[in-house]
């Protein structure tokens, strides 16, 4: 901008926008020292940055949500077009670095600069905090006044009777309302909301990833939590201890989601997370669940029989819960005795029993199961198998003429063996009770309408743990990013390790045979490890490489 301003002159008025607080490039239009359109076309020229005119721009598409307000005011800068995972922003500086580089870093996007003029830029940045403050506001006016919301307690009484529910027609009831539509309607699994000292922020969990989805004021964090916690018949007044609770929301006459709430004291006010149970969930079928369809059959065929005990295994948040009540689910008919008892139970089923443990109350697994056997049961599925009581009764009951189903957190199947030997189960009681165990973990889907083809060399295919039979016309698929899906994913798939104990793996088990022996029997009895599972998806263009290193990584 030599031409525009001399050394001198932009030296002070640097400093006077220090002393202002403001932008360099501001202070110059606002105090009439240059034009804005001078000062555009000079660093477009300058710096070899693109010129964009923002009135040819629809302001109302602009990704607003993808960062917050106070990142806006601060760089003096605006996004304007998501393009797969580029992300576009406009500013009037073209020094403005700094602001790339904090988009880049909030929202995980490959971020680049247009230039426009001040003048443009400011109006536009007035007019999106504008829409942004008066998001809760407009919510007044959103459909929401059908949404039936109630505690998920057995009582039933809705949160409107309670004598401490806030006022049913308040921007913050409304601003919750929406807030958990939104994660209904984005398919997330979890809602984060956190307080710190100057920010409010809530997250979403959407395939296993978690990304900030808005950031509401600051003062507006005690008012939203208490809110939930009314919802969900907690103690509005103790904010020192975590709490538990539940909220039911019924979005039609045959569709209600369960939310589990959580409360957690921190530093700066309490976190809540809410895990959305979908009772849909269950009910996708065995053939959604991604098997391949060996590994099918073996499942179908062990919770056929009518005694034994399956067993599913992985971290949490790997899908056991929805693998054992689609199970379950297919086991459901009305001349069968079927009884659950879980910590806590997630998805509420109609024709099954289920228990919630209660520790507090002297209610746990062992003593759920003790019930269960006196209630004439057909089928029973255990939550966690966590205690040397708690196992030995279930295959007490898998020995007895029970279905057994359970699961443990070990990394794969033979180190489930060796778990139940550790905790004290004598090995031929595993032997001869349990019939299947099936690791499992899920693993983004790649987006059908961006992913591209790689081209990998076939040395490093092999490297990666493909046979050489499967290099030929094989096809990988890498992640883009589109307006469809989230950094080239949409949507989850099983991966699973599905071991039937057979008589060679029963010998070995009894003979005290550790995880890598029973890993070996496996294997050679031509069992799929996770890897290999993950491999397989890969091939089938489902997911990707780098997805399948993420979740099979030991």
């Amino acid at each position: 901008m030599d031409d525009l301003l001399d050394e001198e002159e932009a030296s002070k008025a640097h400093e006077m926008s220090l002393k202002k607080r403001t932008h360099f490039v501001t202070y110059l239009v606002t105090n009439k020292i240059l034009n804005s359109r001078d000062i555009a076309w000079s660093g477009a020229q300058e710096f070899g940055v693109p010129l964009f005119d923002l009135k040819s721009m629809d302001m109302e598409a602009a990704p607003l949500k993808l960062v917050s307000e106070k990142l806006i005011q601060q760089h003096n800068a605006l996004p304007l077009i998501k393009r797969g995972n580029r992300l576009y922003i406009a500013v009037s500086d073209p020094t403005n670095l700094s602001a790339i580089d904090e988009f880049k870093f909030h929202t995980g996007i490959n971020t680049e600069a247009v230039l426009v003029e001040e003048d443009q830029l400011h109006q536009a940045i007035e007019t999106a905090l504008e829409k942004l403050d008066t998001t809760m506001s407009e919510l007044m006016d959103a459909d929401l006044d059908n949404i039936d919301v109630s505690s998920g307690d057995d009582d039933g009484k809705k949160d409107g009777d309670d004598s401490e529910s806030d006022i049913d027609d308040t921007p913050v009831v409304r601003f919750v309302n929406k807030v958990l539509l939104d994660a209904i309607n984005t398919g997330a699994s979890d809602i984060h909301l956190e307080p710190y000292e100057k920010d409010f922020r809530v997250r979403f969990r959407s395939d296993g990833v978690l990304h900030e989805i808005t950031s509401p004021p600051r003062s507006l964090a005690l008012r939203i939590i208490a809110r939930l916690k009314v919802m969900s018949r907690m103690n509005i007044a103790e904010r020192r201890v975590p709490q538990d609770g539940r909220i039911k929301m019924n979005l039609s006459r045959n569709r209600s989601i369960d939310f589990r709430v959580n409360t957690l004291p921190t530093l700066y006010g309490e976190k809540v997370v809410l895990r959305i149970l979908d009772g849909a969930a269950a009910q996708i079928g065995v053939d959604a669940l991604g098997f391949e369809e060996e590994q099918k059959k073996l499942f179908t065929d062990a919770i056929n029989k009518p005694y034994g005990m399956v067993l599913v295994t992985g971290p949490t948040g790997s899908g056991k819960t929805v693998s054992l009540y689609t199970g379950l689910n297919m086991l459901n008919t009305p001349d069968r005795n079927i009884s659950t008892c879980e910590d806590p139970v997630e998805i509420n089923v109609q024709g099954i029993n289920q228990v919630n443990v209660n520790p507090v109350a002297g209610l746990d697994f062992g003593i759920a199961l003790r019930a269960f056997l006196r209630q004439d049961p057909d089928i029973i599925m255990v939550g966690e198998i966590r205690d040397i009581e708690t196992a030995e009764i279930a295959i007490k009951a898998a020995q007895t003429g029970h279905l057994v189903l359970s699961t443990l957190h070990t990394n794969d199947a033979p180190q489930t063996l060796t778990r139940l030997a550790n905790m004290g189960v004598p090995a031929y009681n595993i032997a001869s009770a349990v019939h299947l165990i099936m690791a499992q973990r899920l693993a983004r889907r790649l987006c059908e309408k961006c992913k591209k083809e790689l081209d990998i060399p076939p040395e490093t295919l092999l490297k990666t743990g493909f046979r050489k039979d499967q290099l030929e016309g094989l096809k990988i698929f890498s992640p883009v990013g589109c307006d469809s899906c989230t950094g080239g994913y949409k949507g989850r798939v099983g991966i699973y390790q599905v071991m039937p104990i057979s008589e060679k793996m029963g010998r070995l088990i009894i003979e005290g045979g550790n995880s890598l022996q029973l890993s070996e029997q496996a294997h050679a009895e031509g069992v799929a490890d996770l890897r290999a599972s993950g491999l397989q998806k890969v091939a089938a263009g489902i997911t990707s490489l780098e997805e399948v290193d993420r979740v099979t990584k030991d």
